[in-house]
């Protein structure tokens, strides 16, 4: 989906004359339509998750989404499950650890995504700030899965993730998804949730299973109820 510049400003919360500034240093994705600049909507959610820009709930009310069809975040972090791990090794055997603990994915799928996910690494670090890192691929890899499935992992001993805050990452979100809208939709809502002081809280206490996925139902719920419908 391509966006205007208006429709940027509102989905990332900064001003027009503030993007316009970015353009012209190029320092944000965009590309040149005749005389004017339009955006991916892909491509933005990632670079704002990759500077911890606090994006807009109507990343989630575009046209293109309709929320009662698309998968709850909650529902994929219990398809997933919350991990507990030893940590305190580099990033790249971390990220291999983890990977291998999707549920129903096979060896050789394994290696592709772990590969994919490297990939994007080079092209900035996924710590977000705060203890947490988002590693993803950036281009959704096509698997035969029907629903998505995020891993939540706490490390007992937290690792380097070159994060903008310099601080360690102790807590880890992965996820698979089964369509590039459905990776699009978590990825965003993810990054939306976790602006939420009261989640990061939870996630800083490593708090049980069953009061972590409570607590994200709360905060989705109240989000999607605050969300106005998209116009049909």
């Amino acid at each position: 989906m391509q966006l205007t510049v208006r429709e940027a400003s509102t989905l990332l919360n900064l001003p027009e004359k503030e993007l316009y500034r970015l353009i012209k240093r190029n320092e944000i994705p965009h590309l040149r339509l005749n005389k004017s600049c339009i955006f991916n909507k892909a491509e933005l959610l990632e670079w704002a998750i990759a500077r911890s820009i606090n994006i807009s709930s109507d990343f989630f009310t575009a046209s293109d989404i309709a929320l009662e069809k698309l998968p709850f975040l909650s529902d994929a972090i219990e398809k997933g499950g919350i991990h507990f791990l030893a940590g305190g090794e580099a990033k790249t055997g971390v990220l291999q650890k983890i990977v291998s603990l999707f549920p129903g994915i096979r060896t050789p799928e394994q290696e592709m995504i772990f590969k994919a996910i490297m990939a994007r690494e080079t092209l900035g670090s996924t710590g977000i700030g705060n203890g947490i890192a988002i590693p993803h691929v950036r281009n959704p890899i096509i698997l035969n899965i029907k629903e998505p499935a995020i891993l939540l992992c706490f490390l007992e001993k937290p690792i380097d993730f070159d994060a903008l805050d310099g601080q360690k990452v102790f807590t880890i979100f992965t996820m698979i998804s089964p369509t590039a809208r459905i990776h699009l939709h978590l990825l965003a809502r993810l990054s939306f949730l976790l602006q939420n002081k009261d989640i990061r809280k939870v996630l800083s206490f490593k708090s049980s299973v069953a009061d972590i996925i409570a607590r994200i139902k709360t905060a989705e719920n109240r989000m999607v109820d605050s969300t106005p419908k998209p116009v049909s």
